[in-house]
């Protein structure tokens, strides 16, 4: 089969604002998984596809889809809805409004730069690109040798937007972590606070507490 006839399969339309930043909304892996199988099913005309459906597309168990799917619903990510068609026929439907509402409101407070005066978009302040936070966690990943945790990505996001360690800075802590062969967030913080502590803001100022402190 050629590629003009897989198009016959169609295709799913999604965000790049939230491939780009689903882990700072605190959406897993796993979830935006699920997050995909809906869009698929609702832009093919299917609003509540079962969890068996769901499953079959994916590695997952029905049992994982009915987990996921309350864990999104807890979150404030998902709702269900009760519809009713022209015949009169009740039924539900799945809803990412929530999810999209949060993912705009985050793009609005971090990534884009409005004029205070008009309240107009003068540009985005990020890319799927540049992402600080996505590059920052993809070298701990190296590093640590596994995926961080949606929470872990929350944390270096805090360092960046209200800690405001530069990257060069964070970088140079998590090389003192795995020097010490200690593969913890929490370490490198302690390693952070350390150098905060003693008033390094740069990363000469760093490079010249390490050489002292050797």
């Amino acid at each position: 089969m050629e590629y003009n006839s897989y198009r016959a399969l169609g295709f799913t339309t999604l965000q790049n604002g939230l491939i780009a930043y689903y882990p700072q909304l605190g959406i897993s892996d796993i979830q935006l998984i699920l997050i995909i199988q809906l869009e698929a099913f609702n832009q093919r005309g299917e609003h509540f596809p079962s969890n068996e459906k769901i499953a079959s597309n994916t590695n997952l168990t029905t049992n994982d889809v009915a987990n996921l799917i309350q864990q999104m619903i807890d979150q404030g990510l998902l709702s269900i809805e009760q519809t009713t068609d022209s015949k009169g026929m009740i039924g539900n439907r799945y809803n990412l409004n929530p999810l999209y509402k949060k993912l705009d409101n985050y793009l609005n407070d971090h990534i884009i730069i409005k004029n205070n005066q008009t309240n107009k978009t003068v540009e985005v302040a990020d890319s799927l690109e540049n992402n600080p936070v996505n590059m920052l966690a993809r070298q701990f990943e190296i590093e640590f040798g596994r995926y961080l945790s949606p929470i872990e990505r929350q944390e270096l996001s805090a360092w960046l937007t209200v800690d405001h360690y530069s990257p060069e800075i964070i970088k140079m802590a998590l090389r003192e972590a795995v020097l010490s062969q200690v593969y913890s967030l929490k370490y490198v913080d302690r390693i952070l606070l350390n150098w905060q502590r003693h008033n390094l803001k740069t990363v000469y100022e760093v490079k010249q507490f390490l050489q002292r402190n050797r």
